[in-house]
């Protein structure tokens, strides 16, 4: 049924859409989309629209408990939802939502975090970071930093155990999160027990081919990523610079753990499966998926997708085995006496 209404399947580079997310693609279409637009009125529309189809997508939600908490951001208090699974390992994901640093939030991302959070066994909370144009680059990052400093600092009061507490997000969420662990690698902070990084955007500096073979026609388009680049960017980012484009760091050793998630059909894949490949050059134990007829955005379409929900419950199971015991931190990366010659 669903091929009498899409159409013959679509097979690129070997890889084959699946069903469900052919159907939405296909049904999409006859529905016109918000434009994407620095005009507050055209971008409050844009961001209300994106919240409301990932509610609707989102199915039934996992029933864990929640409870609405903040927690510090680089100026001041960010608004955070925390999740407790109904199998409570003490162990706690700080999650940074996707929406390419311009939409999404709490409640685009409460169905994936639920299913996160039940799967896991690990508390989660959901990150309200700001977002761009109006806070671009480095902002949110540093709001992301802040979070997971805070969230460390205060691990007794959140439940969890200090030493198994890791970041993770989606796209732009995934970035916040490769940008955390680099940050605290190099201010000799304690670092995250893993890095969760779900078809994460990696590279402002280079286009990788798959930015231009699925640039048009799956959810995340060239003209949707040119808006969320030169908002979240603005006019004076380095793009070489690592808090930018993790991809581009001039040394990813002594990171944590990372598992790495992409999507067949993304623009983000080969950046995202880069910067996994360079982890694991590096000596970064590296567990990577590549989750090949799926598109851009899948953890949010747990509603219409029984793909999409088992793929999330097994990411949700791979950081379960990463948080299984607390980890060892290594000695402060770089040495001291790196540190004072890097200046």
């Amino acid at each position: 049924m669903k091929r009498r209404i899409t159409g013959p399947p679509v097979v690129i580079e070997g890889n084959t859409l699946d069903a469900d997310a052919h159907l939405l693609l296909t049904l999409a279409k006859t529905r016109p989309l918000p434009s994407h637009s620095t005009d507050p009125q055209s971008l409050a529309a844009a961001r209300a629209n994106l919240t409301r189809t990932a509610i609707m997508m989102g199915g039934r939600p996992a029933q864990v408990r929640t409870e609405e908490i903040s927690v510090s951001g680089a100026d001041g208090p960010l608004r955070a939802r925390l999740y407790v699974p109904t199998a409570d390992s003490g162990a706690l994901l700080a999650y940074f939502h996707g929406g390419g640093w311009v939409q999404g939030g709490i409640e685009s991302h409460d169905a994936p975090c639920r299913l996160l959070a039940e799967t896991s066994g690990a508390r989660v909370i959901s990150v309200d970071y700001r977002l761009s144009p109006e806070f671009a680059f480095p902002t949110p990052v540093d709001d992301a930093y802040a979070a997971y400093q805070d969230i460390v600092d205060h691990a007794e009061e959140f439940g969890a155990d200090p030493t198994r507490i890791a970041v993770g997000g989606d796209s732009a969420g995934g970035h916040l999160s490769a940008t955390v662990a680099l940050r605290a690698r190099d201010d000799g902070k304690t670092p995250p027990a893993a890095q969760l990084l779900i078809y994460p955007a990696t590279d402002f500096h280079e286009k990788a081919p798959s930015r231009t073979t699925f640039g048009e026609g799956f959810f995340l388009t060239e003209a949707n990523m040119n808006f969320y680049e030169s908002s979240f960017l603005g006019k004076d980012a380095d793009r070489l610079d690592p808090l930018v484009s993790p991809l581009r760091a001039p040394d990813v050793a002594g990171l944590p753990p990372a598992i790495v998630i992409t999507a067949g059909f993304d623009p983000l894949r080969d950046e995202g499966e880069a910067y996994a490949a360079r982890l694991r050059d590096n000596g970064v134990h590296v567990t990577d998926r590549r989750y090949p007829g799926f598109i851009h955005g899948f953890v949010n379409v747990l509603g219409p997708s029984a793909g999409s929900r088992a793929a999330v419950a097994e990411i949700g199971g791979m950081l379960r085995a990463l948080l299984s015991r607390p980890t060892k931190f290594p000695a402060p990366y770089p040495p001291a006496d790196r540190r004072e010659a890097l200046g």
